[in-house]
């Protein structure tokens, strides 16, 4: 066995190759590309380990289209599926993408039956439904990446604003991976200071509701295609905390049994993330008004959980 870690990508797409150059760049581990298109991820592999000189990192870097290379992952990264189009929302790809990942998830899980599965395809929160009953996995070995892509979003935009550092900006965003996701101003502040204190209300609602769109609005700008930088970087955020202990507290799709008032479903929550995966679901106090928006965010989720 490799004394290196091994992170598996499922789908050596946009989000999946790039997935791979984060991980690699980070030292995270080895690297297994895995596709069903014949050469790409084999290619991929090969141009990605060729940067390794040059940038300075060790990882072995191997391309897929078959799962035994995945074998003993320690993080398994699914993002295959089809991407959103413009005018198509998150949930229009269900039935297509739920084949695609349940799939991918029972064949990487039979490789690797102690790995963690972070999950990126859409519509999000329904795919970790759909990738926990194919693997089998318990809860906490299924995880979703969405509230840390939406937190980066709210945090850029606000950085952007008031001309801050991005590091500065601590911010959460709960809820559902979609339009009604939830970001949360009584949680958000620049080193401390909370937000009000910067912006007006107006401006923040403004922000928000940019934030609650920042996936389509990127899809509209490609005309083909969706975001991958952003999505893949916070999906390796993830994975380097688990492969490294982190126990960082991090928004991420997790599966609730009682949780804020709900119940066997996969939503946008603050968690601790380490080796085990989901160590802990963090509840915060909500207002009345916050709470009833992540209800609502979760009841959409519900409604495609139920679909399938």
């Amino acid at each position: 066995m490799s004394a290196r870690p091994k992170i598996s990508i499922i789908g050596a797409g946009n989000i999946g190759a790039t997935a791979a150059h984060w991980a690699a760049s980070k030292e995270l581990g080895d690297v297994v590309l895995v596709d069903i298109a014949e050469g790409m991820p084999q290619g991929k592999a090969l141009d990605l380990f060729q940067a390794a000189p040059i940038e300075g990192f060790d990882a072995k870097l191997t391309g897929s289209n078959g799962y035994e290379e995945t074998a003993g992952s320690d993080v398994i990264i699914i993002t295959a599926g089809l991407p959103r189009k413009p005018g198509m929302s998150r949930d229009d790809l269900l039935a297509t993408n739920a084949k695609i990942v349940g799939d991918c998830a029972s064949k990487a899980a039979a490789q690797s039956p102690n790995a963690i599965i972070i999950v990126i395809s859409n519509p999000l929160d329904a795919m970790c439904t759909v990738a926990m009953r194919a693997s089998g996995f318990p809860k906490e070995r299924v995880v979703g990446m969405a509230g840390i892509l939406d937190t980066a979003r709210y945090r850029a935009f606000i950085a952007e604003a008031l001309n801050v550092s991005v590091e500065d900006i601590q911010a959460l965003v709960l809820g559902g991976h979609g339009d009604a996701m939830v970001p949360l101003p009584s949680y958000t502040s620049i080193s401390g200071i909370p937000v009000t204190h910067f912006m007006s209300q107006e401006k923040l609602d403004a922000i928000v509701d940019r934030t609650r769109k920042g996936g389509g609005e990127i899809v509209a700008l490609l005309k083909s295609g969706s975001a991958f930088y952003a999505p893949s970087a916070a999906g390796i955020q993830m994975a380097e905390a688990i492969l490294k202990d982190k126990q960082r507290i991090l928004p991420c799709a997790c599966y609730l049994e009682g949780e804020y008032g709900l119940e066997g479903i996969f939503v946008g929550v603050p968690c601790l993330l380490g080796r085990k995966g989901v160590e802990k679901v963090i509840e915060l106090k909500l207002s009345e008004k916050e709470l009833a928006e992540l209800h609502e965010s979760a009841a959409g989720v519900k409604e495609l959980v139920d679909k399938l």
